[in-house]
């Protein structure tokens, strides 16, 4: 508000000088004139009176004789600075312009400056006596009950502005100070407060943004403790045994048979941990890289093939019957992280079948897409833990008993990577009958 009255003043007293002094000028000249034109005419017996009578009806006036000697009207003047020669140049029947020739100051308006200067001057004869006459308006005469009216409607406006101002800061302020507050708990790690923001506005709904991102937070800290809590549980238990049979091979009584189990333990579960360092390490890069693929058009289905040859092996050792329906077809994708993909889900279906079975692996390619079945006749997943399956660290107890060696790690790997390629995975299986995993992929 007081820059706005300060560019206010600024920008009238600027059109005052550049627009209005001239005009104001020669309208108090015309005034000037007329009190003059009427003391030469009617040469009024009492001339004091007369001007007396003009000063009351709002102007301050000043009469110099040829003495040089002045007799003021009306109220007096602030200041006193008319030069000498200026009035002597008016007795000689020049007239003076002070308004009109006001200098310009940035500070100082010209209407209000009540000065000798800041006025206008005409010579008159009366009496036979040259005088010269000084005239400008008296400005706190002129102001009426009109002008105290408006001057106080502004200043309740002023007063008005100023209080709602205030109120509406104040209800600006009052969520961002919520705002600040949640920020500095979410800061602690508390995502739990409940932000009362209802606002409709940008506040509301950047409060609306903020809860969202405070919930999401609250369910990674869950998730990343719960990480943290898999991470070390899986590391402990076969740091434990390691110990423990390490322990064991310490004693030189034990028989060379008993060593050799001792230590095929303790080497199994130094696989487990190097599987699930270099699967965390995997699951790292994919978490933290915006888009830690390089696709490229290559030929998934020579891939699928190769992948299942890599575990020909372990079909003729366990006696499975493997078959396969793959049609001959290229997608642009990330080779090296889709080779893991077919290699989860086949070793699973492969650890997770009893001799004998069976394993069903098909390609169908469309003009947009390929689809992926991967299917065995294993124990299969019981219809509760479906849903769970993809999350980081599950493993079924049966599972757990077969395969003790797993991190379950493997299917949120293969979800992450299938997602990241805008591809889908979906698992339909049965209690003891087998699973089946289908991943549909865009060609483009």
């Amino acid at each position: 508000m007081a820059f706005s009255a300060l560019a206010a003043f600024l920008a009238v007293n600027t059109f005052y000088h550049q627009n209005l002094k001239g005009s104001n000028d020669e309208k108090n000249m015309n005034i000037a004139r007329q009190l003059v034109s009427y003391i030469e005419k009617a040469s009024p017996d009492d001339l004091d009176l007369y001007l007396e009578t003009q000063a009351a009806a709002g102007y301050k006036l000043l009469i110099v004789n040829e003495d040089l000697k002045g007799q003021r009207y009306g109220q007096s003047f602030r200041l006193d600075n008319l030069e000498e020669s200026d009035v002597k140049s008016v007795l000689q029947g020049t007239d003076y312009h002070g308004m009109k020739n006001y200098p310009t100051e940035t500070f100082v308006t010209g209407f209000f400056s009540d000065e000798t200067a800041n006025t206008v001057g005409v010579p008159f004869t009366y009496k036979g006596e040259e005088y010269a006459l000084f005239l400008r308006p008296d400005i706190k005469l002129l102001f009426t009950e009109v002008h105290y009216l408006l001057g106080g409607m502004v200043i309740v406006m002023a007063i008005a502005s100023l209080l709602a101002m205030l109120i509406v800061a104040k209800r600006l302020i009052r969520p961002i100070t919520q705002l600040t507050l949640a920020t500095k708990k979410v800061g602690k790690e508390e995502f739990s407060g409940i932000l009362q923001i209802h606002q409709k506005d940008e506040i509301g709904q950047l409060a609306e943004s903020f809860q969202k991102m405070t919930e999401r937070l609250g369910e990674n800290d869950l998730i990343r403790k719960k990480f943290i809590s898999d991470v070390s549980h899986d590391f402990q238990s076969p740091l434990l045994n390691i110990k423990g049979y390490a322990g064991l091979l310490m004693d030189e009584s034990l028989p060379a048979e008993e060593r050799a189990g001792y230590a095929k333990v303790i080497q199994s579960e130094t696989d487990r941990l190097s599987s699930l360092t270099k699967q965390l390490l995997l699951l790292t890069s994919l978490d933290q890289m915006m888009s830690p693929l390089k696709p490229v058009s290559y030929d998934v289905s020579e891939q699928l093939r190769e992948t299942v040859r890599k575990y020909r092996w372990l079909l003729e050792e366990k006696q499975i019957s493997l078959s396969m329906e793959i049609e001959d077809s290229a997608i642009i994708g990330d080779p090296a992280f889709l080779e893991k993909v077919w290699e989860n889900l086949l070793s699973n279906a492969l650890k997770y079948t009893a001799d004998y079975g069976t394993i069903d692996v098909s390609l169908v390619s469309d003009e947009t897409s390929v689809t992926v079945q991967i299917g065995d006749s294993g124990i299969g997943i019981a219809e509760e833990n479906l849903a769970h399956i993809f999350n980081r660290f599950y493993r079924e107890d049966d599972s757990r008993t077969i395969a003790a060696e797993g991190t379950g790690l493997g299917l949120s790997i293969v979800q992450q990577v299938i997602e990241l390629h805008n591809g889908e995975i979906s698992v339909a299986s049965e209690k003891g009958k087998g699973t089946v995993f289908t991943i549909i992929l865009p060609k483009l």
